[in-house]
């Protein structure tokens, strides 16, 4: 009972926070951060398989206008971000480190309205429902439900300037349901078989047999393939590994199990035109686990080599909703120990 009631609640919450547009923000946003110390609540395990837990934060504001966020993209410095809202806003700052490297908080955070292609900004979420983001060599591509596209603006100069170009998507819009559009958008390693080609993927729109669409929108594999669908999970974003697999982040809400999150492995090979995307679960969540809402996820390496993980959620601007950032390593197995395995 208390599990369907506060449910219930969240769901409540969800929809006004998507009546009520926050107002515009000025300057730097303030953000002060609690360091997560422990992904699985009560517990000081570190490993989930083959990802690592190196620590999180939660975050909270007294700009009402913070929250919301859909997707992050680090830079190659592996501290400056770019992120958007799903208020059409963008968000941009850094990250601070403890002395032994662990998230401490975040810093010179900057939110500034999204422009459409004729420059007008903040027509409501129904316009500028930001999702997913791409850093794209010297551009930038935002997926939108609702008014479902993906435009292009200029990586220098974003934040003041209006949509330069949308790229045509390969399906009708019929097919794409109104809020369960592409959430996802990535961009595949130049020397991978997508060749820098970007990938979208929906949240549920689903075709004839159950699978979610999803296309490969430029590159030498270019065309439509889907991602295999299960239960109430669905994806919210997803980045590629420098071999070229993709992992991809996946959120459940429901009234019966609440909210839940997992991560799912996509071998590169699998990724094609006419194919059906499917992979192996790394991580699984629910309440028993330090997570809200996660629908952004970017990957980068570290100093040392090793790949990073980061995942953010969407607290909806709900005061039943949390606001974290979570980073894994993931920890990928040596020759030698496959050879054991396999012996």
């Amino acid at each position: 009972m208390l599990r369907k009631s506060f449910a219930s609640l969240i769901s409540i919450a969800f929809g006004l926070a998507a009546l009520v547009p926050p107002a515009l923000a000025d300057g730097d946003v303030e953000v002060r951060s609690r360091v997560i110390t422990d992904f699985k609540i009560g517990s000081d395990e570190t490993k989930f398989g083959t990802l690592e837990f190196l620590g999180g934060l939660e975050m909270v504001s007294p700009q009402r206008l913070f929250g919301s966020l859909s997707s992050i993209r680090f830079r190659s410095d592996r501290t400056h971000f770019v992120g958007v809202l799903d208020t059409g806003h963008w968000m941009t700052g850094r990250i601070e480190r403890d002395p032994q490297g662990r998230l401490s908080g975040v810093a010179d955070v900057a939110i500034t309205p999204m422009k459409n292609r004729v420059g007008r900004s903040f027509e409501g979420k129904g316009h500028m429902d930001a999702e997913g983001l791409a850093l794209h060599g010297d551009q930038i591509f935002v997926s939108f439900e609702q008014q479902h596209r993906v435009d292009v603006y200029p990586d220098q100069g974003f934040e003041a300037s209006r949509a330069i170009d949308t790229i045509p998507l390969p399906f009708p819009r019929k097919s794409l349901r109104a809020n369960r559009g592409f959430e996802t958008i990535a961009v595949a390693p130049v020397d991978s078989a997508l060749k820098g080609g970007t990938l979208i993927v929906a949240e549920r729109s689903l075709d004839a047999d159950g699978n979610a669409y999803a296309a490969i929108l430029d590159g030498p594999l270019e065309g439509r393939l889907s991602l295999a669908h299960y239960g109430d999970f669905d994806a919210t974003d997803g980045a590629f590994l420098p071999d070229g697999d993709l992992l991809l982040l996946e959120r459940r809400f429901n009234m019966a199990e609440g909210i839940g999150m997992r991560i799912r492995r996509i071998k590169a090979a699998d990724i094609r035109p006419g194919a059906v995307m499917d992979g192996e679960v790394l991580l699984q969540g629910d309440f028993s686990y330090q997570i809200d809402n996660m629908e952004g996820l970017d990957v980068f390496a570290a100093e040392d080599g090793t790949t990073h993980v980061v995942i953010v959620s969407d607290d909806n601007h709900s005061i039943l909703q949390r606001n974290l950032m979570l980073e894994f390593r993931l920890v990928e197995p040596r020759a030698g120990d496959t050879a054991r395995l396999q012996n």
